[in-house]
């Protein structure tokens, strides 16, 4: 089987956690914040705060920006969970609006429609590996004086007119095991502001900032060294592995035949955490798939604003069509040549 995904793992990061190991410090040290700096120096160097997961990093950085109990926050319905679910946690209010077909990404107008009085904030996913429209969205929310918060859990190293996504607004990226890089589980808060950097610091960790004088009421959401250190062999990695996607997608995109492949805007650069193609024969293409052994997957099957979670009557229509036709494809770095052709040659031998 020709897998989907999976972490590419070796020595390196072996020997990194053995060191951690026979360090004697295993939580908040110097190799979270080695990985801070140097994950810093990928996204401007803006601040970075590591976290213990891409949600905490979602969640935690929407209250220090100042998400409150009963705002309202812009989000796409067509992402996982996770991007609503943090909004949710911090007591506001996900505000589910469609996406443009083409890139799955927020619809500027329809996220304009959406603006209410109790709006605070839009969150754009760039999903996929694909940026969202960064001008428009950053252009509304200064117009309305909103927080702009990016969920980059997808996108490392995609660039949106030059620009790295997650320097457009506070953003959090996701670390794991089946992202472009990981650190076995673990997530990053991406700030320009000093006191949103601060205030997510106090948040990870009890309110603390010195030792038993808590100022606000914290989480445990601390990244571990032993994490971290893994996480800091993989972004060593993560330019090459990058190109190595980046290349797979452009022979499929030059080979495939019989399906829409993904559309690529010509401002962004996209770093393709998944290669995902549509048809309207959804079933009868990831059939063929599997009887030939190429792993692919649906990402998302389900809107969230359907799922038992929210349960929300909306008529979302290019999100309910994503839904139906949207399937992946292999697009790992670790993938050889011959199984890309593999792979090319099943999808075009589909009936």
């Amino acid at each position: 089987m020709i897998p989907l995904s999976k972490p590419i793992l070796s020595g390196a990061e072996k020997a990194a956690v053995l060191r951690v190991l026979e360090s004697g410090m295993l939580a908040q040290g110097s190799e979270v914040a080695a990985f801070e700096e140097e994950f810093s120096n990928t996204v401007s160097n803006h601040h970075c705060v590591a976290v213990n997961s891409g949600t905490s990093a979602l969640h935690l950085g929407l209250l220090a920006a100042g998400i409150q109990r009963g705002d309202e926050v812009i989000v796409p319905s067509f992402t996982f969970a996770a991007t609503a679910n943090a909004v949710s946690l911090c007591g506001a209010i996900p505000v589910f609006v469609d996406i443009d077909l083409d890139t799955f990404t927020l619809n500027v107008e329809a996220t304009s429609d959406a603006i209410t009085e109790r709006t605070a904030g839009i969150m754009p996913v760039h999903l996929y590996g694909h940026p969202a429209k960064m001008d428009a969205l950053s252009e509304l929310a200064n117009r309305h004086g909103l927080l702009l918060f990016e969920d980059a859990a997808q996108a490392h190293l995609a660039k949106y007119q030059g620009a790295p996504v997650g320097t457009f607004g506070i953003s959090a990226f996701s670390f794991y095991p089946t992202k472009n890089m990981t650190s076995g589980e673990g997530g990053m808060i991406v700030t320009s502001s000093d006191e949103v950097a601060r205030k997510a610091r106090l948040l990870r960790n009890q309110g603390m900032e010195k030792q038993y004088q808590n100022e606000i009421v914290g989480f445990n959401n601390r990244m571990t060294d032993l994490h971290a250190s893994i996480g800091r062999v993989q972004l060593a990695l993560l330019a090459e592995r990058t190109e190595r996607r980046r290349e797979i997608a452009r022979l499929y995109d030059a080979q495939l035949q019989k399906v829409i492949t993904p559309y690529v805007s010509t401002d962004v650069f996209h770093a393709y955490h998944q290669y995902t193609i549509r048809t309207e024969n959804r079933d009868s293409l990831a059939a063929h798939l599997s009887k030939n052994e190429v792993g692919h997957g649906v990402y998302y099957p389900t809107p969230v604003h359907e799922l038992p979670s929210f349960g929300l009557p909306l008529e979302l229509p290019e999100t309910t069509r994503a839904a139906k036709e949207v399937l992946s494809i292999p697009v790992n770095p670790s993938l050889s040549d011959e199984e890309v052709e593999t792979v090319i040659e099943v999808v075009n031998s589909w009936p």
